[in-house]
């Protein structure tokens, strides 16, 4: 059986072609979601992930061609392993303990938080392609080559874009560290 082949029993709802995906893929998959959670996560959440993305083609097999499959599953694993780790770091462990934060500590962690909305709302705001480079190297943990081939791009070009991105983050950071708000239209630092 080919690809094809079983995506078309997959959408039929055979479930024995869901089956030929997992024996064919799940180390693939596995290496794919292992590669971005090994160290943070336990393994029993590396096989959850690896299982959802599996429920995922089923889900949306009906959606699919037969082109790249791998690819595809390529790109849900990572997207639902970055989904799990943005989970663990939302949800923090209550123990016995009790945290006591000083006040320098809460002013910190908001300077960080009204940070990160800063660099999302200027990265939103990046022309495309270069707001769905950064997005893909930074979000979805895609290498240069990855992207640069999906978006048939010179690996230098992704570069060099990925590097003006940053400087403009920075220069821009750096302009409104003593002020509040402002405009965030990436644009005019461009």
């Amino acid at each position: 059986m080919n690809d094809a082949k079983a995506l078309a029993l997959l959408k039929s709802g055979d479930q024995e072609a869901l089956a030929w995906f997992i024996d064919k893929y799940s180390a693939y998959v596995g290496t794919v979601v292992n590669s971005i959670l090994a160290g943070s996560m336990s393994h029993e959440d590396v096989e959850e992930v690896t299982a959802d993305v599996f429920v995922t083609l089923w889900r949306s097999a009906d959606n699919l061609i037969p082109l790249n499959l791998k690819g595809y599953l390529s790109r849900v694993a990572r997207s639902l392993s970055m989904q799990k780790l943005r989970e663990r770091v939302q949800v923090l462990p209550l123990d016995e303990d009790i945290l006591i934060l000083d006040e320098d500590s809460v002013f910190d962690s908001l300077e960080r938080e009204d940070q990160d909305q800063i660099i999302r709302k200027l990265v939103y705001s990046m022309p495309q392609p270069d707001k769905e480079i950064f997005l893909r190297f930074y979000y979805y943990c895609q290498t240069v080559s990855v992207i640069a081939n999906q978006m048939q791009m010179n690996p230098s070009t992704v570069k060099t874009k990925l590097k003006r991105g940053r400087e403009r983050l920075r220069y821009y950071l750096s302009n409104i560290k003593n002020t509040t708000g402002g405009d965030l239209d990436a644009s005019k630092y461009s």
